[in-house]
């Protein structure tokens, strides 16, 4: 693929991010898309290597080598093509997705890998400027309708799949705005929203018709001012349901002065600062302003709270960690072509931010009900000889404090709320996500199907546009007797 010589010609190009005193101003995204002759040399890169490992580690099996080699060749329009043959909205994992592909890239075992995630995003954006990404409504029309319970990467491939495939498609979203995940959990300066609300224009010219500000399950358990429909209507009415909805359960932190004004989920301090960029009038916003902020957790949610602290003009911001800190690389002899375990520098945390590893809350202390100090220990890790499990143990006397002012838990979701579940009369696993497996999607409730976070638990959005594609399949399958998607 690309040029035979390429990789030993050409180095990596990593597109160059605007500087991070210009960037903390504004909400927008910062990384640029390739230019033409740039995307062309990192498509050269790619090997003739026999064995496409990028697109085994791709949950959605990008056809990678295909589409840079058409890259490199400057055929846009054909890599379009190919791009949108797996993946129904690149210009969403083009920009977040962490590119398992890239780390299982041959080149990567001996240089650096071929720049997939760049390539991608430029595709799709060559695409959309060009006017290539079109409204594709299907030929003919079924007659069955299907309902689809969430809006997030998921629910909206779900859909996507079904419209094309001639069904009538409704998408039901409790929030205010379709999106889901992509709309509420994910900043602004990481995925700008024009981008969901340009593939919703697109869906709709398919046939999908979205309900926002719904709820879907018992009356007692919506929020005040959503429409509500229960379970039983929408069997009534359709020929096939999908729970596709998020993981939106948070792992809590319960420690003494958990109670304490300041201490917060982190997704409740996105969804705000997502809303507040929409124009949303938040009565009693959570700010980082001027404060001393803390961030429990080390994964993605926390880096994404310690770029909105920055921007919101934090006095400070410290990430913890739980576990131990990671080596600086991997023995990728050990681990290529799998995910490897490494310290991982976020563009979040270049702007501005502590980082300490092996850390345990022990408590938040604060007067007149607010949050003012947290006390922490250190954490040693020791493997179980008997069972070769790692557990944790606090070194002694390594107690210390810090100052907080906010503190924001980013420590990862548990598993889907358990209300929309229990509506439905959903058999749930050992970790409460709704019970259906790869095969069929099949729910334990009949015409019922499960995808993304709802059925596996929190995950990348791009598992989250897999699931959704391959459940669009199986309910095609369900009410046709068989199914011409791809799965």
């Amino acid at each position: 693929m690309g040029k035979i010589t390429g990789f030993m010609e050409f180095e990596r190009v990593t597109p160059p991010y605007e500087a991070p005193a210009s960037r903390l101003r504004h909400w927008k995204e910062f990384v640029p898309v390739l230019t033409d002759e740039q995307a062309r040399i990192q498509g050269a890169r790619c090997m003739d290597c026999g064995i496409p490992f990028c697109t085994h580690a791709c949950p959605v099996n990008n056809v990678i080598p295909d589409w840079n080699d058409l890259v490199y060749r400057q055929d846009w329009r054909r890599a379009l093509d190919v791009l949108l043959s797996t993946n129904n909205f690149p210009e969403f994992t083009g920009r977040i997705c962490p590119a398992p592909c890239e780390a299982a890239c041959t080149l990567n075992l001996n240089f650096e890998a071929v720049g997939i995630k760049s390539i991608e995003h430029a595709i799709i954006d060559r695409g959309w400027a060009e006017g290539w990404v079109v409204p594709q409504p299907p030929t003919r029309k079924t007659g069955k309708k299907v309902a689809v319970i969430g809006s997030g990467p998921s629910g909206l491939a779900c859909a996507q799949q079904l419209a094309r495939a001639g069904h009538g498609v409704s998408v039901y979203e409790k929030s205010n705005r379709i999106g889901g995940l992509l709309r509420y959990g994910i900043p602004d300066f990481k995925l700008e929203k024009a981008h969901i609300d340009r593939r919703v224009a697109q869906m709709e010219a398919e046939g999908v018709e979205f309900f926002p500000s719904t709820y879907v399950g018992r009356p007692e358990d919506a929020e005040d001012g959503l429409t509500v429909v229960t379970p039983e209507d929408l069997l009534e009415h359709h020929d096939a349901v999908v729970l596709a909805g998020g993981a939106e359960q948070p792992r809590d932190l319960p420690v003494p002065g958990r109670e304490l004004r300041g201490v917060h989920f982190a997704m409740d301090f996105l969804r705000q600062q997502n809303k507040l960029n929409h124009g949303d009038r938040i009565a009693r916003p959570i700010s980082a302003k001027d404060k001393h902020v803390i961030v429990i957790g080390g994964g993605d949610t926390g880096s994404d709270c310690v770029g909105t602290s920055n921007r919101q003009g934090a006095a400070s911001v410290t990430q913890f960690e739980l576990m131990f800190k990671p080596p600086e690389a991997e023995d990728k002899m050990l681990t290529w072509p799998y995910w490897p375990i490494k310290l991982r520098t976020s563009s979040s945390h270049e702007e501005g931010c502590e980082r300490d590893w092996a850390v345990g809350t022990q408590s938040f202390e604060g007067k007149g009900g607010k949050v003012e100090k947290l006390v922490a220990a250190r954490l040693e890790w020791l493997r179980d000889k008997a069972t070769g499990q790692l557990k944790m143990r606090e070194v002694k006397d390594s107690r210390f404090e810090m100052p907080a002012d906010l503190v924001l838990l980013a420590m990862g979701f548990v598993a889907p709320v358990r209300a929309v579940l229990d509506a439905f009369g959903i058999a749930v696993d050992g970790r409460g996500n709704a019970q259906a497996s790869t095969d069929d999607y099949c729910s334990s409730r009949a015409k019922v199907f499960a995808a993304g976070d709802m059925r596996r638990g929190q995950s990348l959005v791009v598992w989250a546009i897999r699931e959704g594609r391959q459940c669009a399949r199986s309910v095609d399958e369900f009410l046709m007797g068989a199914s011409v998607l791809p799965r």
